[in-house]
């Protein structure tokens, strides 16, 4: 993932900012106390996930399902997903498992969420075969689109099929920026129960508003392949244990490299930290090669 990058993360200042005052709020309403945590990459592919996979394996999905208990599903932003295909990714996993899927690319950056009601029942049609192993679909919205399109995005919140449960990701600086802008589209996705997406990624601080708007922490991590990813993840650890305190429900939280084969490693060092301060009992995923590949 090269959104974000930087040429010396060294430079940067890591520090995980203060909770919006709001946060806390939203947490609180929540009841039920924390139902799911679902840690995972970006992609199955072998190609980026080079090491991870056993020498000879003939499928990937398969092979990553049992490894991790979910993805975040880049393909389906490429090329619109059929229910057959679904279907088949369905069948692929454990039951435990969950599928996070982005928007086609269709629908955020070519018609930029102009006249995209047919592509979005085709896709939500599509995505809904996961059943209940559905996480949340997920919309990248280009960064280039600004605020003053809020009506585009305000329309197509609205009309977002309720029974697909859906987060955002802005990008432009624009969005975050502007205090007036950033909290009327907060107070938006709170309405409609739309989930804001958290990035951390070294060259995009702003993007690292912790502003949840509904009890769901969707997180889209970065490392940086620098020695500073590690003490990253523990602090993020640390956060969420405030937050689960606090009312979190569910934990979304996956892991892109600048250089994506050292996802898995920085993956299996979250979920065991989480293990052991959580006493949860998620798989930590281990490499299929004894010559894995560094961080660095």
């Amino acid at each position: 993932m090269k959104f974000g990058q930087v040429e010396d993360p060294s430079k940067i200042d890591f520090t995980l900012p203060k909770d919006h005052p709001r946060t806390k709020e939203i947490l609180s309403q929540n009841k039920k106390g924390l139902e799911n945590i679902s840690i995972g990459c970006a992609k199955w592919n072998k190609t980026d996930l080079k090491g991870f996979y056993p020498k000879g394996t003939k499928d990937e999905l398969t092979y990553y399902g049992t490894q991790f208990n979910s993805i975040e599903l880049n393909a389906t932003f490429y090329g619109m997903p059929t229910a057959e295909q679904v279907q088949t990714w369905k069948e692929k996993t454990p039951p435990n498992f969950k599928f996070f899927p982005k928007i086609t690319n269709t629908v955020s950056h070519f018609r930029r969420l102009i006249n995209v009601d047919d592509v979005v029942t085709q896709f939500a049609s599509a995505v809904l075969n996961f059943d209940e192993k559905l996480g949340m679909v997920f919309l990248q919205l280009h960064d280039n689109f600004k605020p003053k399109d809020y009506d585009r995005l305000e329309k197509f919140v609205k009309d977002w099929p309720k029974e697909v449960p859906l987060a955002i990701e802005l990008r432009n600086t624009e969005w975050f920026t502007d205090e007036g802008v950033f909290n009327a589209t907060c107070e938006l996705f709170e309405a409609d129960n739309i989930t804001n997406i958290i990035v951390d990624t070294a060259g995009r601080r702003d993007m690292l508003h912790m502003r949840l708007t509904t009890p769901h922490a969707f997180i889209r991590y970065v490392g940086a392949n620098a020695e500073s990813d590690y003490e990253r993840l523990d602090d993020w650890l640390k956060h969420l244990t405030q937050w689960k305190k606090e009312g979190l429900q569910n934990v979304y939280f996956f892991v892109h490299q600048n250089i994506e084969k050292a996802s898995p490693l920085l993956s299996a060092y979250f979920i065991k930290k989480m293990n052991e301060q959580w006493k949860t009992d998620l798989q930590v995923p281990k490499m299929g090669i004894e010559n894995t590949p560094t961080l660095f």
